[in-house]
């Protein structure tokens, strides 16, 4: 008889204990400590033979800590003669990292690929990847589960207004702009920025209407915010009314905190729970929380049950 094991990294354990909650399945939290050296050690409590086992773990800060983590959970777990073990990877770390942008640069996306796959993971489910072509460097089965669901639904209770634009911070996230425009019926605009240097970015242009219009700043994730707050202040200079902002991944690293708490411009910045909040961003009170656990615990059951994943957006 099937079973299934739900096991959780120590990167995020409020949204693990949330899936464990709406799945009706108890946690194994494996036993995780460090040698003086800084050496990771596991040791799985529970017996996981011949289980379909879903090891929970977001790959953000400390990020390598936090990958090196689950690789070795991964091989007690393989070990452990589990039947299948499928990573479930709500933030995927070095996403950014999809292509050689410059030369004798790493494709780092891929060389996590491919160490999650050697580890003896059978299956990856991830949510709202930075590039979409990542999942082109595994192969075993890769989900790519998407947070619009919860975005949406949260803008359509919570953001009131009759003269409403969606706008890209740049071109790559215009597709997901258009899609979240279609659903609400409003139009789209995008930021014509350029980027000096890592994480820094100077907004240019605006392409679209913005003047006397409430907007909604959507991108896939906010890590020091110095293009969200670029991109409010510009919005501003254009004649745009109430200023928010949603992403899928708050990475807030850095003065993300600090620039989203003093900027007059942004009414309020939503994010989901796929990395747990610092303190300092805890502080915040323009930052808002939205759980993505029942998302995703859905997209475990039907991976157990062998359903479709992708009904789940359509």
């Amino acid at each position: 008889m099937r079973r299934i094991v739900l096991v959780s990294g120590s990167s995020n354990p409020s949204l693990s204990n949330k899936i464990s909650e709406f799945l009706d399945v108890p946690l194994v939290n494996p036993q995780l400590r460090k040698f003086a050296n800084g050496e990771i050690f596991c040791e799985i409590e529970k017996n996981v033979r011949g289980a379909d086992v879903f090891l929970i773990q977001s790959l953000s800060a400390p990020v390598n800590d936090n990958l090196m983590e689950t690789l070795i959970m991964i091989d007690a777990l393989k070990r452990a003669s589990a039947a299948s073990i499928t990573a479930v990877l709500p933030h995927y770390g070095y996403s950014r990292q999809d292509r050689k942008a410059s030369p004798r640069t790493p494709i780092s996306a891929k060389l996590v690929a491919d160490v999650i796959t050697v580890a003896g993971a059978n299956r990856v489910i991830t949510m709202d990847l930075h590039a979409g072509q990542i999942q082109g460097f595994f192969n075993i089965p890769f989900d790519n589960i998407f947070a619009s669901p919860v975005i949406l639904n949260y803008i359509q209770k919570n953001i009131k207004s009759d003269n409403l634009v969606l706008v890209s911070p740049d071109a790559g996230g215009v597709e997901r702009c258009r899609w979240y425009g279609k659903k609400l019926h409003t139009d789209i605009a995008m930021i014509d920025k350029r980027r000096t240097g890592p994480n820094v970015a100077k907004a240019m242009n605006i392409v679209g209407d913005v003047k006397g219009k409430d907007v909604i700043i959507v991108d896939d994730m906010i890590d020091t915010a110095g293009t969200l707050v670029e991109a409010a202040t510009t919005l501003k200079k254009h004649g745009a009314g109430k200023i928010y902002s949603f992403a899928t991944h708050g990475v807030f690293s850095g003065p993300a905190a600090e620039r989203i708490g003093t900027s007059e411009d942004l009414e309020a910045v939503i994010v989901t729970d796929t990395i747990p909040l610092s303190e300092n961003c805890q502080k915040v009170d323009k930052i808002k929380v939205l759980s993505t656990a029942e998302i995703l615990s859905k997209a475990i059951h039907r991976t157990f049950n062998h359903d479709s994943v992708s009904s789940l957006f359509i």
